[in-house]
């Protein structure tokens, strides 16, 4: 393993958090409820709980389908924002937690969700525009947003 790993991987999972704000801790909580992430014995073990992944997931389900809905508010709204920010602070804090870096991971996590915000919203705008609508160009982001998280989460 290399030094910047759990560096690298909080600040990835975070980035998920910026394009899809559930989708992160969803993965996460799978994750840690599997085996992959070792959070028992820290202060976020309870990510590891059935009432995590149900939770999350349900949130990951339905944050999904209103993507999709012409109404919804942009992800740089405050509300969107903060919550995108909040997640990956959590996500990344679980993987930095693991490895006893628990304030890094928190901190990459973060940084992640700003970068996976503005980004994410930049190159969906880009897509949408070259596709003359916006669904073809969320559901590639949803695409990229499951199996970024994925690949992150099972490879630890």
């Amino acid at each position: 393993m290399t030094l910047y790993l759990p560096y690298l991987v909080a600040l990835g999972i975070g980035l998920i958090a910026g394009l899809r704000a559930m989708t992160a801790p969803a993965a996460i909580a799978w994750a840690a409820y599997l085996g992959w992430l070792p959070l028992a014995g820290t202060a976020l073990a309870f990510m590891g709980s059935i009432w995590a992944v149900a939770i999350f997931s349900l949130l990951a389900l339905v944050e999904l389908v209103r993507d999709q809905l012409p109404g919804t508010p942009s992800r740089k709204e405050p509300l969107a924002f903060a919550t995108r920010l909040l997640m990956g602070g959590l996500t990344g804090a679980c993987v930095g937690a693991t490895f006893q870096v628990l304030v890094a991971g928190l901190a990459c996590g973060v940084l992640g969700a700003v970068l996976g915000t503005y980004l994410g919203a930049a190159v969906r705008g880009a897509l949408a525009r070259a596709f003359g609508k916006d669904l073809p160009a969320a559901l590639i982001e949803d695409l990229i947003a499951i199996g970024g998280a994925w690949l992150l989460v099972h490879g630890l």
